[in-house]
């Protein structure tokens, strides 16, 4: 028999993310404006890079991709966020919580996987360019980013219905500000050694895996670019992959720092800190990151503004 059928909880508490109670309203104006701004940058990225036909290639393609997961990110997590500064009852019901779990599990192993593609079609280029429109044909793009979401998909449906076959019978409140899966462990009433060991083998496999594979990547365009001759083909280079080093970076550190430090080292005030990191943050900056340090794209939205204004 499964949680569903004989747990006590129905409903869970989320904690207040700060416990001031007088800077909530600011927090809620911070927050909303922060996801504001994610929404609107990485519409503008997907808008530029449909409508822009110098942007049609796989890079944007992906570029794309990733920003259709950043809105759908945030969305899964932050909207609940600000209701819940602005209500006392700060929770969610039992369904809506296995819900919620799924849609960022999902959204976080994709990008994971996505951001690995990323890296591969920046080696092909970088270390192939005369096989490149072979090797990442589109054909070639569609697969990686389908399969990218179907392992998120599997991964995130595994994981919660794991999580949530576990019976919860009280306390019912979160130390979080979403369902996230340690602090949902905690309040399982049977010994989770065996969940949290089997959670931290998953988060080793379908986090490292790809950042390996992106190290692997970068080792390989490095080694290319150093050895051109031209100082000017050089910066060329590292400037079409600093964009996306800076959002791995953003990405992975605080998902590694999050789910792979010992347990000796975890605090609910810093993991509400760095999953605000990378739930938020680092979906706000990346249409930033890839808009300021890229000339193509600066140039498809000087054509987008010119041409709207002209009408």
């Amino acid at each position: 028999m499964t949680s569903w059928n004989h747990t006590v909880v129905t409903y869970f508490q989320f904690s207040p993310f700060s416990s001031i109670p007088e800077i909530q309203g600011s927090l809620f104006c911070l927050v909303l404006l922060m996801n504001l701004s994610t929404f609107v940058g990485n519409i503008l990225i997907i808008v530029v890079t449909m409508v822009d036909a110098a942007l049609h290639s796989p890079m944007y393609f992906f570029l794309k991709n990733l920003s259709f997961l950043e809105i759908s990110y945030t969305t899964s997590t932050i909207p609940k966020m600000l209701v819940n500064f602005l209500t006392k009852r700060k929770g969610i019901s039992f369904q809506g919580c296995a819900a919620q779990m799924y849609a960022f599990s999902l959204l976080g192993m994709t990008e994971c996987c996505l951001l690995a593609a990323m890296a591969y079609d920046r080696y092909v280029a970088i270390c192939h360019p005369l096989r490149y429109m072979t090797m990442m044909s589109w054909n070639m793009c569609f697969l990686l980013s389908a399969v990218s979401w179907l392992i998120g998909a599997l991964l995130a449906l595994g994981q919660t219905a794991f999580i949530f076959n576990l019976p919860y019978c009280g306390p019912n409140r979160i130390n979080h500000f979403f369902c996230d899966l340690l602090p949902l462990l905690k309040l399982a009433c049977v010994d989770t050694y065996k969940n949290e060991i089997t959670i931290f083998v998953i988060a080793v496999l379908f986090i490292m895996v790809p950042f390996l594979l992106i190290v692997v990547s970068y080792v390989q365009i490095l080694h290319t670019i150093f050895k051109m001759p031209s100082a000017g083909g050089k910066r060329k280079m590292f400037s079409t992959c600093f964009s996306h080093l800076v959002v791995v970076t953003l990405f992975y550190g605080s998902a590694i720092v999050t789910y792979l430090r010992p347990k000796a080292f975890y605090s609910s005030s810093s993991n509400k800190l760095l999953s605000l990191s990378y739930t938020l943050m680092s979906p706000m900056m990346n249409p930033l990151i890839y808009s300021l340090r890229n000339k193509e794209v600066k140039q498809a939205l000087k054509r987008l503004i010119a041409k709207n204004v002209n009408m």
